[in-house]
């Protein structure tokens, strides 16, 4: 619900809430006021149009403070008479802060209060909500963090179960490759070996059957 209202020649567009300067009122600061001349006051879909004010209508206001507007300068000069005169004005202001807005039985500010008791409602409503749904998964994870740490030991010790026979496995893997390694140099040397003793034999026996040495010539040096 919002309303328009006339004070010091001016027309303002209200509703609860909204805070305004006006030109000075006979009030005081933390005073409570009310505004009568309302010139249209709308309600969702109802308006009340005056002519010139709504008669049922009100708007009520506090005032916050008194200030004062900027300065301005009024300068007037008439040539050839030798006439200059400047005037400078700050104009008195008072802030309004709307309270409510009533149209007969209507007001604006218990519809605001109810709405806003609603609204608050609701919020606590998904407050605890989301409450219940945390403590739910903190248990949850709180459970997993459980089984995954009984489950951590059983891991461990069949771990080191399986490396203790693949180590044994390569200790004993170890020496026998290393003795493999020494015995095929020995095996090379001793087939090299014979070899060489049948081959050198063969090259200084002689045959059974080879035919005698034939005698050498007498020549004429050896006479």
């Amino acid at each position: 619900m919002y309303a328009v209202i006339e004070t010091g020649g001016k027309q303002y567009r209200v509703e609860v809430g909204t805070e305004l300067e006006v030109e000075l009122l006979q009030a005081e600061p933390g005073d409570s006021i009310k505004l009568e001349r309302i010139l249209l006051v709308v309600d969702g879909e109802e308006s009340a149009i005056g002519h010139p004010i709504v008669a049922d209508a009100a708007v009520e206001a506090d005032v916050v403070r008194r200030d004062r507007g900027e300065k301005t300068v009024s300068f007037k000069y008439r040539p050839k008479a030798r006439s200059r005169v400047k005037k400078g004005h700050r104009q008195e202001l008072m802030i309004l802060r709307i309270t409510d807005v009533k149209l007969g039985k209507k007001s604006a500010a218990a519809d605001k209060r109810t709405a806003d008791a609603a609204a608050k409602t609701e919020r606590q409503r998904l407050e605890e909500a989301a409450a219940k749904q945390a403590a739910e998964d903190a248990a949850l994870a709180a459970k997993l963090a459980k089984a995954s740490a009984a489950k951590a030991p059983a891991k461990e010790s069949t771990a080191k179960a399986d490396a203790k026979p693949a180590a044994k496995a390569k200790a004993t893997a170890k020496p026998a490759a290393k003795t493999t390694a020494k015995a095929t140099p020995a095996k090379a040397d001793a087939a090299k070996t014979p070899r060489a003793k049948t081959q050198s034999g063969a090259a200084d026996a002689k045959p059974k059957n080879a035919p005698a040495a034939k005698p050498k010539r007498a020549t004429k040096k050896d006479e």
